[in-house]
């Protein structure tokens, strides 16, 4: 069995970063590249529509892979900080029960979706033999979501236990085997997009492999679910998992805004828009990393009471993303050209392309900022702050300005209003978790909140109430619970 002592609550914060980042960053960078070449060789079969058509079908896998992303978040929150406390029991419970209401949750979103996928792709602008190529390849990939859904909670769960090389061999996996196998589905057997989809579904199974495997016979972080433990987690799990999913659906919703604003002036923008969908997580994959990478640094040093090392870490991991974006959006801008030109992009597509790559990438450094405040505030305790910035941005932040730059500027006002919406709640962002630390600071002890009521603290040492071991000795556990000396 692999070691489970806090791995984050000692040495530098910048390193701990910086490995867990660097780590998590080549995993996510194979899966990003590999939707990257998906776009590549179905621009290469010369049909504009069929590049519409993946950044249609696009938009709404970004969908469900998003609630994905939110149980994800509530494993990590959750395993983390039973882990910094010591409570390995709890740790492998609360894993398994994630597990299980990750999957049931994806499954109904995703029937959901099934069933409406010729009304989703409409209501985002999706028209003729755009709408039925996106719709083919919705049908192949969409059923496999709650299979991804188990694979990044498992991983979620590798990095709150301080393993961020194998959650990067399971990401890396997947990627392997995506890249591989679409030139061979594309081209070789004469699939198109389906045979993308195709791929894709496969590297799924990789991917779930390679991080639940490890977690369950490394790491020994999961126990045999059973039905009263689900359900009493539930609570727990979902007090957190539900405003990281809303807050993570939010980004999608404002995407399908911005979609639907670019789709009213042409196919070619929306093909444009579609490669700009895959370059931006290529570019940025180390931004995307660092915001998985803190929450398990974060979530460690809370559960031990570490407070100082919480400011620390945040303060550290914006720094990283400020010099990270600079960088990247200096290299975007001087290879512009060679990128449209690998695309084959003409016209309107290589001009909304060249806009991006000139004047908004830059603002993404305000997106890492509220990716890292977003992070902090679901292992924190505060999950509700991430769903109130997330829904904000992707409404107000998006709607009005994304309508008066449409209105001003035609197709490539609809990015520069999202840009600048994106720099007002990326400032917002920064506030609101300056508050918030400032709040810990006066405080510098754990507290019992209504979002994790499984964790309170005695002598400011953090335990877990639905700890089998603590539970079979109640008398002890409220003699600890009337003593003058508790916590929060």
């Amino acid at each position: 069995m692999a070691d489970q002592s806090a791995k984050f609550v000692e040495g530098s914060t910048m390193r701990h970063i910086l490995v867990m980042s660097g780590t998590s960053t080549v995993g996510i960078m194979a899966i990003f590249i590999v939707d990257l070449l998906d776009m590549l060789f179905i621009s290469m079969l010369g049909q504009a529509e069929l590049a519409a058509a993946v950044g249609f079908a696009g938009t709404l896998t970004f969908f469900a892979t998003s609630v994905s992303i939110g149980t994800s978040i509530a494993m990590g929150a959750l395993m983390s900080k039973a882990i910094g406390a010591k409570n390995v029991d709890y740790a492998r419970q609360i894993g398994s029960s994630v597990l299980v209401i990750a999957f049931i949750i994806s499954a109904i979103v995703t029937a959901i979706m099934c069933a409406y996928i010729p009304e989703l792709l409409t209501a985002i602008g999706a028209e003729g033999r755009a709408h039925e190529r996106a719709e083919a390849y919705l049908w192949i990939l969409l059923p496999s979501t709650p299979l991804i859904a188990l694979g990044m909670a498992s991983g979620a769960g590798l990095r709150a236990a301080g393993d961020a090389k194998r959650s990067m061999w399971a990401t890396l996996a997947g990627g392997i085997v995506n890249a591989i196998l679409d030139p061979i589905f594309i081209f070789g057997f004469n699939w198109n997009v389906e045979g993308a989809a195709a791929a894709s579904v496969v590297a799924r199974f990789a991917v779930f492999y390679f991080s639940f495997a490890p977690l369950l016979r490394v790491h020994k972080l999961l126990a045999k679910p059973t039905y009263l433990n689900v359900i009493s987690d539930a609570r727990v799990m979902l007090a957190i998992a539900i405003p990281a999913i809303i807050t993570n659906t939010a980004t999608p919703i404002g995407n399908a805004i911005v979609t639907t604003a670019i789709a009213q002036y042409g196919e070619d923008f929306v093909a444009g828009f579609a490669v700009i969908g895959r370059l931006t997580p290529v570019c940025f994959a180390f931004i995307f990393a660092l915001s998985g990478a803190v929450g398990p640094i974060v979530g460690q040093n809370y559960g031990a009471v570490r407070i100082d090392r919480v400011e620390e870490t945040l303060k550290n991991s914006l720094i990283v993303t400020t010099i990270y974006t600079l960088v990247v959006c200096a290299l975007l801008y001087l290879l512009q050209q060679p990128i449209i030109n690998m695309f084959s992009l003409t016209g309107d597509a290589s001009l909304i392309v060249a806009a991006f790559a000139t004047y908004v990438a830059i603002t993404f450094v305000f997106n890492g900022v509220l990716f890292v405040a977003n992070t902090s505030f679901n292992n924190l305790g505060k999950p509700l702050y991430s769903t109130a910035l997330n829904l904000g941005k992707a409404t107000l932040g998006t709607l009005p300005f994304v309508y008066f730059g449409s209105l001003w500027f035609g197709a490539l006002g609809v990015l520069y209003g999202q840009a600048v919406g994106n720099i007002v709640f990326g400032v917002l962002g920064y506030i609101v978790l300056k508050f918030h630390i400032s709040e810990l600071r006066k405080t510098g002890e754990c507290q019992s909140t209504e979002e994790d009521p499984s964790l309170v603290c005695v002598n400011s040492q953090p335990f877990s109430t639905t700890d089998p071991v603590m539970i079979n000795d109640v008398s002890k556990v409220e003699e600890q619970l009337e003593s003058p000396t508790l916590s929060g």
